[in-house]
This record gives C-alpha cells, sequence and structure tokens, in this order.
C-alpha cells in the first residue's frame, strides 16, 4: 500500500492555516522542495520530511498514522469554490482539500495573455477540459490548438503542455485532472 505523502503533508499544512512559505521560513527548507512533495513530484528523505513535519508540528509515527476522513460534501455553491492559483490565471477548486480523491476539477479563468509559462507542464495522469467562454491556446507536445467555447481538450498528463489565452477577452474553462496533481 503505498502513502499518499504529498497529500498528507498538504492536508496537515492547509488545516494549521500555514502557507508553503511559511513552511519553509519555519524549516529552512525551499518553498519549491515542499510545492513538488505536496504534488507527489518529489519523495523526501526521512531526515528531510522530520524537518518539515517538525515546523508544523507533528511527529513521523502521528504523521503516518494520521487518516483524514475523506469529505462527504456532495455540493459546493460558487462561493465555496476554493482558490489555489494567483495572478492573472485563477484556479477555483471543487474543494478545499483532495486528501483521498482521485480526481481534481477546476474552474479556470485566464486575463487575456495569461499562460502557465514558458516550461511546459508534465505529470503523472491524465487531464481534459471544456472551453466555457473567450480563446484558448493549448499546446501538447508540439501540437498546438486554438480552442473556442465548447471545444475541448484531453490528453494524458506526461505529454508537456501549456496554455495561453489569445484574443481581448478571458477565458474560462472547466477541468478534470486525475489523479490530482495540480
Amino acid at each position: 500500500m503505498s502513502v499518499d505523502i504529498g497529500g498528507r503533508l498538504r492536508y496537515l499544512r492547509t488545516t494549521r492555516n500555514l502557507s508553503q512559505r511559511e513552511l519553509a521560513r519555519r524549516t529552512g527548507v525551499t518553498n519549491s522542495t515542499i510545492s513538488l512533495i505536496e504534488s507527489n513530484s518529489a519523495n523526501p528523505s526521512v531526515g528531510a520530511l522530520k524537518r518539515i513535519l517538525d515546523g508544523i508540528p507533528i511527529g513521523l509515527a502521528e504523521f503516518f498514522a494520521f487518516e483524514p476522513e475523506r469529505p462527504r460534501k456532495a455540493f459546493y455553491r460558487s462561493d465555496e469554490l476554493t482558490e489555489i492559483g494567483k495572478g492573472p490565471i485563477s484556479y477555483r477548486q471543487i474543494g478545499d482539500n483532495l486528501f483521498g480523491r482521485s480526481l481534481q476539477i477546476l474552474k479556470e479563468c485566464y486575463q487575456p495573455g495569461a499562460y502557465t509559462g514558458k516550461v511546459p507542464l508534465v505529470h503523472e495522469g491524465e487531464e481534459g477540459g471544456i472551453v466555457l467562454s473567450g480563446r484558448l491556446e493549448v499546446t501538447v507536445d508540439d501540437e498546438r490548438r486554438v480552442l473556442g467555447p465548447g471545444d475541448a481538450y484531453y490528453f494524458e498528463s506526461r505529454r508537456p503542455h501549456r496554455f495561453r489565452c489569445v484574443g481581448p477577452v478571458a477565458c474560462e474553462v472547466i477541468s478534470a485532472c486525475t489523479p490530482p496533481t495540480f
């Protein structure tokens, strides 16, 4: 049985109202390292994990024994979506915590010209989305398409990909990612 170290760490950090930056400051571990661990893109050594957990604070045994209840809530009002992005791209997630969940659903809003960066995104899983409004340029591997309202995408997330709002108006997208690695 594998343990979702990243999801468990994110859950404990957010339930204690700690930002990744604050936890990094407390522990001397870089913010980017904590982000990579929480997205399960990096596995920490036991020593690094202990140092991070000391900043929460929680012991290793308690960390691995801890099993939060899975959310049972089924319905969410618009104002209950959790903002997980900042800046020219808004990512509003269904549910405040994805611990133990297999799927992440987002309502994304890209301001005109906003993009996910020059370096393509690559992670495990699959993702898909439907453009609600505006125009979204989606690049997967070397293939690029501009999608408009009603158009959709779906691909394996380990393929290099990026997104960019094209045109003079914001672009809204509903997307899903499994496992929830964003």
